[in-house]
């Protein structure tokens, strides 16, 4: 009998560990697809390799493309790197628009989020972002912005331990990198853009649009955060 109740015991402790390995995988799934959302949120026709726009975006109020046609259909280019859009660092400045930023946004239902993006104010097409796309981005704006705070302070410098973030430097980034940050041929040295820290920090914890970069987003944030500090010690 005992024996009994010890086997039934067993068997849905078993179960149960499977059903918590599975909701593992579940949310290391969704956190690549938030870290993903996030690089559509970068520059999404290079993340999904869509057609480059080639007029403004009809809501972008700076027409003849400043940065490029192709840049005001960039979300970060209205909403900013850190996400705070005529609030935050595009508050002035060469890329502001007047356009508020996306932390309204955060928590969400993503659902929605995805609807707003086919809509007269965003109208991305399928061509540009399929249903997948949308949802990724969505998923992003809702459960990707985080605590920025924390880690970017109000003059838009990371905040954090820059010894840290040599050596986390050195063994996740520096193989592409280089120690320097000069060894990307077609990209600018690390040193010369790592002081506008909201826009470093976004590059960390979800990578860079269409290249094989990591995304840090699983790992404590502060590792980014660290990272960051150390790249403005970076020659430029």
């Amino acid at each position: 009998m005992i024996k009994a109740r010890f086997s039934k015991f067993a068997v849905a402790l078993a179960a149960a560990a499977t059903l918590l390995g599975s909701a593992s995988v579940v949310a290391a799934e969704t956190e690549s697809a938030i870290a993903r959302g996030g690089r559509l949120y970068d520059k999404f026709f290079a993340e999904n390799k869509a057609a480059k726009p080639a007029a403004d975006h009809p809501a972008y109020p700076v027409k003849g493309g400043k940065y490029g046609k192709d840049a005001s259909w960039r979300c970060k280019e209205c909403h900013g790197w850190d996400y705070k859009g005529k609030d935050g660092a595009y508050a002035k400045g060469g890329h502001a628009t007047g356009i508020k930023g996306i932390n309204g946004a955060a928590g969400k239902d993503p659902a929605g989020i995805a609807a707003l993006l086919r809509d007269k104010n965003h109208g991305y097409t399928e061509a540009q972002l399929s249903a997948k796309d949308a949802g990724d981005l969505a998923l992003f704006v809702s459960k990707g912005q985080g605590n920025l705070a924390k880690y970017v302070d109000a003059s838009n410098k990371a905040k954090g331990d820059g010894a840290k973030g040599e050596a986390y430097f050195n063994t996740l980034c520096a193989g592409c990198h280089g120690e320097d940050g000069k060894k990307v041929k077609d990209g600018p040295p690390l040193g010369s853009v790592a002081d506008n820290g909201a826009e470093m920090m976004h590059k960390l914890l979800n990578g860079q649009s269409g290249e094989a970069m990591p995304a840090l987003r699983a790992l404590d944030h502060q590792i980014s955060a660290d990272i960051a500090v150390h790249l403005t010690k970076l020659p430029k």
